[in-house]
């Protein structure tokens, strides 16, 4: 049985969903696209990257409205071409953090070779910091790109996770997650051990992680029914990407290989509620982050 269930105090073959829009304050399209789906209930939380030109626009809304559950998506990383963001609070050369323009890498080898692992935490702490003095109720980390959960930052976030009490994307199941990301070389040895840790300590973990899929959008319905029915019992995280159509525009001029349709059909299934009835007829339930922090808090704190 999943630990998590049992904190919960649900039957063991239960299946949970957590359905969680990544990306939220990269443009307006991505705050617009979660603000609706959230608000209507169609998706449970999602995370934002503080780095962000739009993140002062999602911050005013979390202020707000205490409702939304959102997290802080730990952001090491800048992928687009054209459309660039860095560091909120370290700006050294010395960190590691900043590319030849100025910006955060684009990928996350290059960001292993040049980070000083000081200096990433130093930026990731006033990350979160920064979006609690906006008025966020934080309901738990992750990472863009997986950048924070390099073998040379693992120690750095999980630090931060313990110390402000936050549940953190490291799913028991590493290989549904861990296979996604572009790391290189890891032994998962490390992970494992703190996910061994979380559970012995009784804190909520995710059993594993899943995320758009990411197919032509005439194949688009059938793959969300697929991915939002999980056949195994416990807690699957959906990491979505969804997005206004205002900005696929943009996007697609700054990546051309982006594939921007990805994040328009997730609004358009979600928002038409395709995706509710999915989740209906195959009688998965659904929670939020902000409930696995409250668990989280209850229960005796970790050592930093």
């Amino acid at each position: 049985m999943s630990p998590t269930l049992h904190l919960l105090g649900l039957p063991a073959d239960t299946r949970i969903v957590v359905l969680h829009a990544d990306d939220v304050g990269m443009c307006h399209g991505a705050n617009r696209a979660f603000l609706e789906l959230s608000r209507a209930g169609r998706i449970d939380c999602g995370s934002i990257m503080v780095p962000c030109p739009w993140f002062p626009e999602i911050a005013r809304e979390a202020a707000a409205d205490p409702s939304l559950d959102l997290g802080v998506h730990l952001t090491l990383t800048s992928e687009w071409y054209g459309y660039r963001w860095g560091p909120v609070a370290v700006r050294s050369d010395a960190s590691g953090l900043l590319d030849p323009d100025g910006y955060f890498w684009r990928d996350c080898l290059a960001l292993r070779r040049a980070v000083s692992p000081a200096a990433a935490e130093e930026e990731m702490r006033a990350q979160l910091e920064r979006a609690l003095a906006a008025g966020v109720d934080v309901t738990h980390l992750d990472t863009h790109m997986g950048a924070a959960l390099l073998p040379e930052l693992l120690p750095a976030t999980l630090r931060i996770a313990r110390e402000f009490r936050l549940p953190l994307l490291l799913p028991r199941e590493l290989d549904s997650y861990l296979s996604v990301l572009r790391l290189g070389n890891v032994d998962a040895g490390p992970y494992a051990q703190a996910v061994a840790e979380f559970d012995a300590a009784g804190l909520p973990v995710l059993d594993r992680f899943a995320m758009t899929p990411g197919v032509p959008s005439n194949e688009s319905e059938a793959a969300y029914a697929a991915l939002l029915a999980p056949t195994a019992p416990g807690l699957t995280y959906v990491a979505l990407h969804p997005n206004g159509a205002e900005d696929i525009g943009d996007i697609q001029r700054h990546h051309p290989r982006a594939q921007p349709h990805w994040r328009t059909d997730e609004l358009r299934l979600f928002g038409n509620g395709h995706c509710d009835a999915v989740i209906a007829r195959a009688g998965v339930q659904r929670l939020g982050m902000r409930a696995l922090r409250d668990l989280h808090r209850r229960t005796p704190a970790l050592p930093a």
